[in-house]
This record gives C-alpha cells, sequence and structure tokens, in this order.
C-alpha cells in the first residue's frame, strides 16, 4: 500500500459510533499531532445548515457520496504535512457504511478504497456502552454501532490492514497507546 509515498504517515482510526474516536482525535490534536475532522459528522452538520438531503436518515447514497468527497479532500490537505496524520476514519469507511446499509458499492467507491491507503496499522474503536451517547449527528443506537464495528473489521481486514484494537482505558491511556504503536 503506497499513494504518493504518504500511506506511512497516514494513521487512520475507524470503529463504530460513541466508542470514543473524536475524543482520542483531539487528545492527539492536543499532544501536537495533526488530525482530520469525520466526514460523517461534517456532512450531517453542514447539510442540516442548508436543508440539504444527504443525511443518512434521508438519502444514504447521496450522504455516502458526500461523505467520499470529504475524505479525499482530507487526504489530500494532509499530504500537505511531514509529520503523522491520523485520520477520524477514511476512505475505507465509506466502503463498510454502504455494506451495513445494504446499498451497492460503486466500482467508484471501491477504487477509492484501494487508491487512498494508510497505514497498513489501523486502530480500531470497539464498542463501549458505559461511553455510548446519542447526540444530534450520532442517532445510531447501541445496536447499530456494534454493527458498523463489525462493519469496519470487515472492510479494512478485506483490504488488508492491520487492526489495533484501542484499549477501553481512560483518554490519556487511549493516546498513548496509540502514541506507541505510531512510533513502532
Amino acid at each position: 500500500m503506497n499513494y504518493l509515498n504518504t500511506a506511512d504517515r497516514f494513521v487512520v482510526v475507524t470503529g463504530g459510533p460513541g466508542s470514543g474516536k473524536t475524543a482520542l482525535l483531539g487528545r492527539l490534536q492536543e499532544a501536537g499531532f495533526a488530525t482530520t475532522g469525520e466526514a460523517g459528522r461534517g456532512v450531517i452538520q453542514e447539510q442540516v445548515v442548508i436543508g440539504g438531503q444527504a443525511l443518512p436518515w434521508a438519502d444514504r447514497t447521496l450522504f455516502a457520496e458526500l461523505m467520499l468527497s470529504w475524505e479525499m479532500r482530507s487526504y489530500r490537505a494532509a499530504q500537505r504535512h511531514e509529520d503523522v496524520v491520523v485520520f477520524d476514519r477514511g476512505v475505507p469507511d465509506v466502503v463498510g457504511y454502504l455494506r451495513l446499509c445494504k446499498l451497492a458499492v460503486p466500482a467508484h467507491v471501491s477504487a477509492a478504497a484501494e487508491t487512498y491507503c494508510y497505514n497498513r496499522r489501523v486502530f480500531i474503536a470497539p464498542p463501549w456502552p458505559k461511553i455510548f451517547e446519542q447526540d444530534d449527528e450520532r442517532k445510531q443506537d447501541l445496536e447499530e454501532a456494534e454493527q458498523t464495528y463489525r462493519a469496519m473489521v470487515n472492510i479494512y481486514t478485506r483490504l488488508g490492514y492491520e487492526l489495533l484494537t484501542l484499549p477501553k482505558v481512560d483518554i490519556e491511556g487511549r493516546a498513548q497507546f496509540v502514541k506507541e504503536n505510531i512510533a513502532t
């Protein structure tokens, strides 16, 4: 896996909703790492502002297309950094989302997941009922969060990534786990 010789620097954190990914990325950003925002949450926020239909509760296919565009844009923007960039999800998450929703995965989405490559070690946040919460953008229940987790395990494994499960510890412990495993 190598896309413009940057894949090794691009580290993905994925998993189901409400498993602590975004909080972890916030902590890593405080520690000096460059990070990206989560596509799904960003698309939802922007679509709500403009009254758009690219929402998971309105048009899931269109929502997936906008997430794909967001992820590709984030990837290209990250190429400007010379150090490690930690991604709040990656292009393969779009494939996982479409499969989770039992929607067709268009050829261009599959091609994107194979073209935009990341570090072979992907951090995955397991479902964690203790911290799971719904909010304005996260309307999924815990069962769907668990299904999303399994979909991400499947797609990243199929694409040849090595999954490192984030421990269910405080945010400092999780951040330390990521830092140690990036260093190796």
